[in-house]
């Protein structure tokens, strides 16, 4: 069980008390579920309690026996315990479960992972000026909210920028304001959202020919729309120090991967336990961080949709690709030498494809390719 499924459940479970009339409060629209800090209790920990005791006029304590009740027997869920004023807490039902559970969910799901529902009752219209910038935050935030199930509709200003021909060639349809989109349809009388990051400086025009697509989309999108977008040459570098390399790197070694483990005859498998090299104590699997990360990543989704933030995005892949290689390096996923595969090996590939999954996934909503070369 994932995080999100964890979250999924909790929130199911407020459904059916409510619905049974064993809370009389509103449902929330989502459930926060946390990792337990250090001396906690469990695997992960929910306060819904104590938010909904307000409105249910209960104390948060029998709020909590209440959903614990219904999400006890759950599968996935070893144990859930009340603890403090009145916090769920989970225990997952055994070491390792939650993080097949991640890595089945990527397999399943492949570059969709992340993607959801949790906004299909949005009916959104996003306005824009007629400038690159704002054009192609626009169209990454389109993407974003689509894939949590809203429905979108795009306008732009008549005046401004005279480029639009070039805006296609970085993935931006071009809607006169008032026309229907070429997106799923939306109601024309919901109300206008403007999307107004800091100008980018510079036509469509200039930055294609200087930059390329991908170049240019990260570049415009990587910064918080109200800080200022840098355009320089170093987008262009091809080494650690350029974010974008890193990320589409991390893909395509992903890739490689994969090929060279096929040469080898073996394939990944998500069933066996992560291991890792012998460290002394204490010591922590160098898949921990790329396994949480993977885990975060549809909150992460979920979140830059609805703060309208694709820099977000932008900023979890760079993340992941980090903690790629910090893992790639310390457990190698191929064997070298005279070393045959392994389960170890097989465990390790499964990891390291899912995070290209994830880094492919991402970068598609940023509307940037992933090659599987590079």
């Amino acid at each position: 069980m994932t995080p999100a499924d964890l979250s999924r459940t909790v929130l199911h479970a407020v459904h059916r008390a409510v619905a049974e009339n064993a809370l009389r409060a509103p449902v929330p629209a989502r459930v926060r579920v946390e990792r337990t800090r250090p001396g906690g209790s469990g695997d992960y920990a929910c306060a819904v309690a104590l938010q909904l005791a307000g409105d249910a006029g209960l104390p948060a304590l029998e709020v909590a026996r209440i959903l614990r009740e219904r999400v006890a027997a759950e599968p996935g869920i070893g144990r859930v315990e009340i603890t403090g004023p009145g916090f769920l807490s989970f225990t997952l039902d055994a070491p390792g479960d939650s993080d097949r559970a991640v890595l089945d969910a990527v397999r399943e799901q492949g570059s969709a992972y992340g993607h959801g529902g949790a906004l299909r009752d949005e009916v959104l219209r996003f306005h824009h000026a007629r400038e690159v910038r704002a054009a192609v935050t626009a169209d990454a935030v389109r993407r974003l909210v689509v894939s949590q199930g809203a429905r979108v509709r795009i306008s732009c200003e008549e005046a401004g920028e005279a480029g639009e021909a070039e805006w296609g060639l970085l993935g931006v349809t071009v809607d006169a304001y008032g026309t229907p989109p070429v997106t799923s349809p939306a109601d024309p009388s919901a109300p206008l959202i403007p999307v107004r990051p800091v100008p980018a400086g510079a036509t469509a025009r200039e930055l294609l020919e200087r930059l390329g697509p991908d170049a240019t989309r990260w570049g415009l999108l990587r910064p918080a729309s109200h800080d200022r977008a840098p355009l320089g040459d170093e987008l262009l570098v091809q080494g650690e120090g350029n974010p974008l390399f890193l990320v589409r790197y991390a893909y395509a070694r992903t890739r490689a991967l994969t090929r060279g483990a096929a040469a080898l005859g073996f394939t990944s498998a998500s069933d066996a336990v992560l291991e890792a090299p012998p460290a002394p104590a204490p010591y922590e699997s160098p898949a921990r961080p790329l396994l949480d990360l993977l885990a975060d990543h549809p909150r992460v989704l979920l979140a830059a949709a609805r703060h309208r933030a694709p820099d977000r995005v932008a900023r979890q892949l760079e993340a992941v690709a980090h903690a790629f290689f910090d893992f790639h390096d310390s457990c190698p996923p191929l064997p070298s030498g005279d070393e045959k595969p392994s389960a170890a090996h097989r465990s390790r590939l499964a990891l390291a494809e899912a995070a290209g999954t994830v880094l492919a996934g991402g970068l598609s909503l940023l509307g940037i390719s992933a090659p599987a070369h590079l």
